[in-house]
């Protein structure tokens, strides 16, 4: 990036966005083996550089551990890459479609098309997989892509521009780094598709700058994901799987469980489950290298707050585990009971290992409580009673689902993953990216039979017969 800092982010955005489109333009539909081959290097990529990626994701956290990494991003989208070059070649194929009788004897197909230069835009928390995930459905749909990772994470980005290099030319794959002011200049640069994953207050942001260059995007935000723990559910199973969920990455997970939703005669049974699941899953947590740091001073600082805001308005704060640790920003994860709308906690997305508990008397009540919201990226449910679970998934709109675990939907890539609402907009993953990221294109082809030209004007008694035949079986 040496090169490009003597220039405006505007500039250097401009510039890489130019030598994108007129590469593209140079070759609009590239076949499946360039396709196959740009996905290739991207998993030896991936492949070469995961060690010092992880580590200076790790760096960027203050701590984080190697295996996190390997489970949360690289794993995941290694399985992104087989799964769209196992189905590209289907994905890719022109579709024959039927026509309405009034369109016979023409015929009819659908081509999906690349639409040329995609951004991509990833946050901190996850900032492998939530890049490189977008990505594959860029390049499986055939398009050029522009990344731009997020500040809290320099020296990532940093490794990754290395990388991105060693495998793209510019002109097929670029890295964009800096600070909000680069990111406002890449949100507002005209791309053919902008990708966006983060909060809800920066995703409107980002919605309206592309909206001046009628920019289509996906925008893969966050929420308050609830857990609603059904009456019929085994809380010696359903809570270490809740709290797996909401402690990996320390709780910096975008459909991570954010309250749970338990029947009010069994909370004190819920948090003491919660408090031995935590136990077993991170011990001695002052030294446990398992335990993800908070990713900045602010976030800790304002997570910090929440806790102490909720404490001062009445809240229960219950310590799942002692550790915590300014200095290495490690923040002991704790469950809030007693939480109600007047604190931030409840009104925010926490994004960090505080669950608030919140008790039910009836399914109906906890419904209306999660309808009550915001539409969540994620929902959870927990239990055996298979009629309670249709009145949850019927009753309910969220991004997606997991039934009886946490965070699993996300890694299924014949599964879109999307928000709905303040969650977000659109969806990828799969064929869902794929076709995010392609133009559908509808041809219709003329026969040389077609009656139309009796339709023509000068109108007559054969236009008027034709026109009543239309309205009433057209």
């Amino acid at each position: 990036m040496g090169d490009r800092q003597a220039v405006s982010p505007e500039a250097v955005i401009e510039s890489v966005l130019s030598r994108q489109r007129a590469a593209y333009l140079a070759d609009i539909n590239p076949d499946l083996a360039l396709r196959r081959d740009r996905l290739d290097r991207l998993e030896r990529m991936i492949l070469a550089w995961q060690e010092r990626l992880a580590q200076a994701i790790s760096e960027d956290f203050g701590n984080r551990s190697p295996v996190v990494t390997t489970l949360a991003d690289i794993v995941p989208t290694r399985a992104a890459i087989r799964h769209a070059r196992r189905h590209l070649k289907g994905w890719m194929r022109r579709r024959r479609v039927s026509l309405a009788w009034t369109g016979q004897p023409g015929s009819a197909l659908i081509i999906r098309q690349p639409l040329g230069v995609v951004g991509i835009i990833a946050p901190w928390n996850y900032p492998l997989n939530l890049m490189l995930s977008p990505l594959v459905g860029a390049l499986a749909a055939g398009n050029r892509a522009m990344l731009k990772p997020s500040e809290l994470t320099p020296r990532f980005s940093e490794v990754l521009d290395a990388a991105v290099k060693e495998f793209f030319a510019e002109d097929e794959v670029a890295v964009i780094t800096g600070g909000p002011e680069v990111a406002a200049a890449f949100s507002a640069a005209p791309f053919d598709h902008l990708v966006f994953t983060g909060s809800t207050a920066v995703g409107r942001k980002v919605a309206e700058a592309a909206a001046r260059n009628l920019t289509p995007v996906t925008l893969e935000l966050g929420g308050k994901s609830p857990a609603i723990i059904d009456a019929s559910a085994d809380l010696d199973s359903a809570v270490p799987r809740l709290i797996w969920g909401k402690l990996l990455n320390s709780g910096q997970t975008c459909v991570a469980p954010d309250y749970a939703l338990v029947p009010r005669d069994r909370v004190g049974a819920f948090v003491a489950a919660a408090k031995a699941a935590a136990e077993r899953q991170y011990p001695r947590l002052s030294s446990n290298p398992d335990y993800t740091s908070i990713i900045s001073a602010r976030h800790f600082d304002r997570l910090a707050g929440l806790i102490e805001e909720a404490r001062d308005k009445g809240a229960e704060v219950i310590e799942l585990l002692p550790g915590t640790d300014a200095a290495r920003r490690i923040l002991a994860p704790v469950v809030v009971t007693g939480a109600n709308d007047t604190m931030a906690l409840m009104r925010e997305e926490i994004f960090g290992p505080i669950l608030p508990v919140i008790p039910y008397d009836t399914l109906d009540e906890a419904l209306a409580f999660v309808n009550a919201r915001d539409r969540p990226l994620a929902l959870y449910w927990f239990g055996s009673d298979r009629a309670a679970e249709g009145r949850v998934l019927n009753g309910t709109i969220s991004g997606g689902v997991t039934v009886n675990d946490t965070i699993l939907h996300l890694a299924q890539d014949n599964l879109p993953f999307g928000g709905v609402g303040a969650s977000g907009d659109g969806a990828y993953h799969g064929e869902a990216g794929f076709v995010a990221m392609s133009k559908e294109k509808p041809v219709l082809r003329q026969s040389r039979l077609s009656a139309v030209a009796l339709l023509y004007p000068p109108y007559g008694r054969v236009a008027a017969m034709l026109l009543k035949v239309l309205a009433k079986f057209g």
